[in-house]
């Protein structure tokens, strides 16, 4: 079902770009009607393609086509936002029919900039954002003490070994007593380049590595993915606790976005919450839901991931309208919310205006 209104929305979105393609004056002509179906019919195929047949198939080619069609995909989404300023500007041409067709042309123009901008913002390394927080009950051995996070690495045919072993040493090069993992660490689909689990295992902090899973863990083979979890050394939290030192509970629930469908956010945080002894409280969920439930139920620190903060610029509004908690910090109910944008991408490679993330958090006693 996601795969055809993927593919619908495209098609949509191509036919308006085209469309207005047609009507854009170069010197001394127009752009041939003919030609521009022929590159349409032609980019549509490819990204079909790369949907249904490279999406579920493995070898250089279906990567490839896959990669091309996200890329082609976020290419028309900036195009149209272009094009539709304008349209909306001139009222379709009706104000200003002379100078609408240049005013497109520009557009396209912009389009084409944008996605150049938003490719190599893609394959930037992440950031890392840094955040002290106070945390109450904190046990005095605590203080100072760091964690680092990581959220939608999306490991897969578009990310792979090798860009894993970069963030490894990112994250080590930060010298953290805790790593934390928040979820869609894998794609879910296509062959994982490299033995993933053995660079996974070169994070060894000292309080270890934990992680709680994402709606992407549910994708393909999930035993597989948990099992490669396993074998890469993470202690994942599935609705459940650890006291993992004297005073300082870790506490993680499974994605939440799927429990918010069937009305069960508060009860899954009230049962992974349940029964901890008494300290401070630091609760991962791959999804920003439920963050005023978790502060009342006493959860100082709530680190989450999953909205990729928009990604793509302006679709981040849209995203924003779902999760209001869209990237980076929030105070909730007495709680510190921190929102990871995403290490990884999802699809494309492409981000736009900023790159992904990795958090820094030093604990500090309240």
């Amino acid at each position: 079902m996601f795969g055809t209104v993927l593919t619908v929305a495209v098609t949509l979105l191509q036919v308006y770009v085209f469309w207005r393609a047609g009507s854009v004056a170069l010197p001394g002509r127009r752009l041939s009607p003919r030609w521009l179906v022929i590159m349409g019919v032609g980019f549509w195929g490819v990204f079909v393609a790369g949907r249904f047949s490279g999406h579920g198939n493995e070898g250089w080619l279906a990567g490839g086509l896959e990669a091309f069609g996200m890329v082609w995909m976020v290419v028309l989404f900036l195009t149209a936002v272009c094009l539709l300023v304008v349209d909306v500007g001139t009222g379709f041409g009706r104000f200003c029919p002379r100078h609408a067709p240049v005013w497109r042309g520009t557009a396209l123009v912009f389009g084409a900039v944008l996605s150049v901008v938003a490719y190599v913002l893609g394959h930037m390394p992440p950031a890392v954002e840094r955040y002290d927080v106070r945390i109450p009950g904190l046990p005095a051995p605590l203080e100072g003490r760091t964690m680092v996070a990581l959220s939608d690495l999306h490991l897969g045919a578009t990310l792979n070994g090798q860009w894993l072993a970069a963030r490894v040493r990112q994250v080590v090069a930060e010298r953290p007593d805790l790593v934390v993992l928040l979820g869609d660490m894998v794609e879910g689909h296509g062959a994982m380049d490299g033995d993933v689990a053995a660079i996974l295992r070169g994070l060894s902090p000292p309080l270890g590595l934990w992680g709680v899973l994402g709606n992407h863990e549910s994708h393909g083979q999930a035993s597989g993915n948990s099992s490669l979890l396993a074998d890469a050394g993470v202690r994942v939290l599935r609705n459940s606790w650890a006291e993992i030192q004297p005073g300082f509970i870790l506490a993680g629930v499974d994605d939440l976005s799927a429990g918010e469908q069937n009305g069960r956010v508060a009860a899954n945080l009230a049962a992974t919450l349940q029964g901890r002894p008494v300290g401070a409280t630091v609760l991962l969920s791959h999804a920003p839901w439920g963050a005023g439930v978790a502060a009342a139920q006493g959860v100082s620190l709530m680190l989450c991931g999953h909205t990729h903060g928009g990604q793509i610029w302006p679709f981040s509004y849209l995203v924003g309208l779902r999760y209001p908690l869209l990237d980076g910090r929030y105070e909730i109910g007495g709680a510190t919310v921190i929102v990871c944008r995403g290490t990884g991408t999802w699809g494309p490679r492409m981000r736009l205006w900023s790159r992904g993330s990795i958090l820094h958090v030093t604990l500090r006693r309240a």
